[in-house]
Order: C-alpha cells, then structure tokens, then sequence
C-alpha cells in the first residue's frame, strides 16, 4: 500500500475530527504529504469517519492524479494541493467547520491577537478570505492568499483552513482557533476585548518558530 503511515494517520486524525466536534458529520477533510513521494494522502469524500480504513484514504500525486484509492478524494482536494504546491513548509493541512471559528468566518471577521496562541499559526491574526463555492480552484486560490506566510485562514461563510510542518501541527492549530474564536466571541459579547499588538506577537511566533525548530 502507498503512504502506509500517512494513510492510517488520516484515518486517526478523521477519527479525532469527529469525537472532537471540530466538524459536524462527513464535512471537513485531512490530508498529509510525502516529500520525497510526491505524493498526498487525503481524506475520502462523504464517509463515515468511524468507518474509515486506510484503504479508503486516497493517494493523489501535485497534479490531481488518483495514483491509488478505491474512493473519490474530499472535494477540497484542490485547496490541499495549492498549500503543497506553493509552501514547501506545509506538509499537513486540517480543514474543519469548527462552530467558534465558522462563526466569525460567517460575519466575515479576521481573528485578531485575543491570546497569544493565535502565534501558533505563524502570524498576528487570522485572516478571513473572501467566499467562493467550495471544491473550486478561485476557493483555493483565495485559501492559499490569505494564509500568507501563515499556517492558517478563515474562510467566508465556510469555516477553517489549518496547516503546517506536519499533521501534529496542523491538528493543534485547529483546536487552538477553535478555542481562540470562542474567546473572541465571548469577550466582543461583553465589551472590548484587549488586543496582543505587533511586537508582543512578534515575541510569541519567535518564541513558537525555535519551538518547532527544536522538535
């Protein structure tokens, strides 16, 4: 079997996608990539997380291709794709409907320095592009712009796009938005929420990048 390990961490992560309560039912998808393959393993679209083998995760190559799979790839496999393409630092990405962020992706808010863990994704804020039809090249195009040099974007009326170095990352990015935009809502409900400014949030992501480096 192609992408033995990144096929059954799909399938563990799609697991945790749905115990989590980061995405309702069979929407959001999980894909992670090999380098030196290079190839993806994405999650299928439309099934059962808890029913999901690694058989059924789909192997694509940069170009689209199925190079193995019994199953059609998740309809976002062009937004996987166009992070893989473009940022060679990317090497996992976990998109969700997580309720939190997808709310202030439906009022079509950025999600700015509430707590120092939107350091995590690499900038200051959050951005929240604009929305397209989900499944299209303009949708990833839009994803891929607003994640900047950044690991994570919100999309209009749609929901979260989270990346990074590896599936670990990726998967910790998405809860701590999840978590960061409940914060923002809550505060915002009860006056003005206290904003971290640029250079405290240079600190944090200096702080996060040596992190990283070191693991």
């Amino acid at each position: 079997m192609l992408l033995r390990g990144e096929r059954e961490q799909v399938v563990h992560y799609c697991r945790k996608l749905h115990a989590s309560g980061l995405t309702p039912g069979t929407s959001g998808n999980i894909s992670i990539f090999n380098p030196l393959e290079g190839m993806i393993a994405i999650s299928p679209s439309s099934m059962d997380y808890d029913l999901l083998v690694p058989e059924d995760v789909v192997v694509l190559d940069l170009a689209a291709n199925t190079v193995e799979g019994r199953r059609r790839p998740s309809t976002e496999y062009d937004m996987h794709l166009a992070c893989y393409r473009e940022r060679d630092d990317i090497g996992a990405v976990v998109h969700t409907h997580s309720p939190q962020a997808t709310t202030l992706a439906v009022l079509g808010w950025d999600l700015p320095a509430v707590h120092y863990m939107i350091g995590y994704g690499g900038t200051a804020e959050i951005r929240c592009a604009p929305y397209h039809l989900f499944g299209t090249p303009e949708l990833a195009a839009a994803a891929l712009n607003y994640l900047g040099k950044g690991y994570a974007c919100l999309l209009r009326n749609h929901g979260v796009l989270a990346s990074g170095p590896d599936i670990g990352h990726a998967w910790a990015l998405a809860e701590q938005l999840e978590f960061c935009a409940g914060l923002y809502l809550r505060a915002r409900s009860l006056g003005e929420p206290c904003i971290l400014d640029d250079s405290q949030m240079a600190e944090v992501i200096g702080q996060f990048t040596a992190y990283v480096a070191q693991k």
